[in-house]
């Protein structure tokens, strides 16, 4: 025992110094780890210490791997060396690089998450921001795994094209699909050109209604009246005519429609459509000055269409925005068809006269005295 002792003296003491240092240096890491979680509660109450985990997670995965290729050392031959000593130079470059790339994605993303709650709080667009923030903590990934690139002697010449300039767009064009470009392009034009912002309530279809809560590089996310959201991709906007309640005046004309029978009388109608509208609490007077001096009333109606059964009504009831437009026109639907109950005003199914032959109505009534 003593013999083999001697014999390996050097390789026993650098190898416990070798664990010793893995150990110490993964002690000293959630020493760290703990003071920064305690300082980032302390400026940032309320964040989850993702970042710090996951930095924490690589750091001690780097030491025990650079431990076992130092353990290496101890058993290869000596015309190994060369190969392990890279090794451990590229698991260190990697190591450190990834954990820069994380810290720098992270702050900047803080950084425009802080920007951004202060554009809220001070009543500006955030929309900009929002979108430049996915841009750029995308591109400082992108140039983290490129300079990663860069240590692999057969992957060099693309990350220094990359690196470059073009190659940049060379690579994102070779990689990505036609349909993601253009989502990507579309997201540009939507934050360059406006044609709506965070908060906007938009309406792409009939059933795509809602307010944008987001716009990211390949998609604009909304959340309609049901509290759901909609997922829909930038190029699909950019090719539909949609409509933005919010853009310039938010005031907002709602269309009550309601067909009577024509045994009704057409005046009571439009008189109790107009009183009910013009009773809601939600109601806007949109009159000109004008119109008010000549005593017009503050919602219109009229007769727009003689349908099979029954004459179509319209008022015009303006609103303060389309949600309260909302809110009035089934609060008003519900209050017209109450008083046109009480004031007997029929509200007429659809029906048909059907005009016999005699020849056919007198078979039908010689088989009904058969029977």
């Amino acid at each position: 025992m003593s013999h083999f002792f001697e014999q390996y003296k050097d390789q026993i003491y650098t190898g416990i110094i070798i664990i010793l240092s893995v150990v110490i240096l993964q002690v000293a890491t959630k020493i760290l780890y703990n003071w920064l979680i305690k300082k980032e509660q302390k400026r940032f109450p309320g964040e989850d210490p993702n970042t710090l985990t996951l930095v924490k997670r690589i750091l001690n995965a780097l030491w025990i791997v650079l431990g076992i290729i130092a353990f290496s050392f101890l058993f290869a031959e000596r015309d190994k060396y060369d190969v392990l000593m890279d090794n451990f130079k590229l698991v260190l470059y990697l190591g450190f690089l990834a954990i820069a790339t994380i810290v720098v994605a992270a702050t900047t993303n803080m950084w425009f998450k802080r920007s951004i709650q202060r554009k809220i709080i001070a009543g500006e667009d955030p929309t900009s921001y929002k979108f430049l923030r996915y841009v750029v903590v995308f591109s400082i990934y992108f140039i983290g795994a490129l300079f990663g690139l860069l240590a692999f002697p057969s992957l060099r010449g693309v990350a220094q094209t990359a690196l470059g300039g073009a190659g940049v767009v060379a690579i994102i064009a070779g990689v990505a699909s036609q349909e993601a470009l253009a989502n990507l392009v579309g997201g540009i034009f939507i934050i360059s050109f406006k044609p709506f912002r965070i908060g906007d309530i938009i309406k792409v279809t009939d059933t795509m209604v809602g307010t944008v809560t987001d716009i990211t590089l390949r998609h604009t996310v909304i959340r309609n009246f049901e509290n759901k959201m909609i997922v829909i991709p930038n190029a699909m906007i950019n090719k539909e005519k949609l409509i933005n309640y919010d853009l310039g005046e938010s005031k907002c004309c709602e269309r009550i429609e309601i067909g009577i029978s024509y045994d009704s009388d057409i005046d009571l109608a439009k008189k109790i459509m107009q009183e009910e509208c013009e009773n809601h609490p939600s109601i806007l007077d949109n009159r000109t000055e004008v119109e008010k001096e000549q005593q017009l009333p503050i919602v219109k109606t009229a007769v727009i269409s003689l349908a099979d059964s029954a004459v179509v009504i319209r008022a015009w009831a303006w609103s303060s925005d389309f949600s309260t437009a909302f809110e009035l026109r089934n609060s008003v639907l519900e209050s017209i068809k109450k008083r046109f109950d009480k004031e007997g005003i029929e509200i007429p199914f659809p029906h048909r006269t059907i005009v016999m032959k005699k020849e056919k109505l007198s078979a039908i009534e010689n088989v009904k005295s058969n029977h």
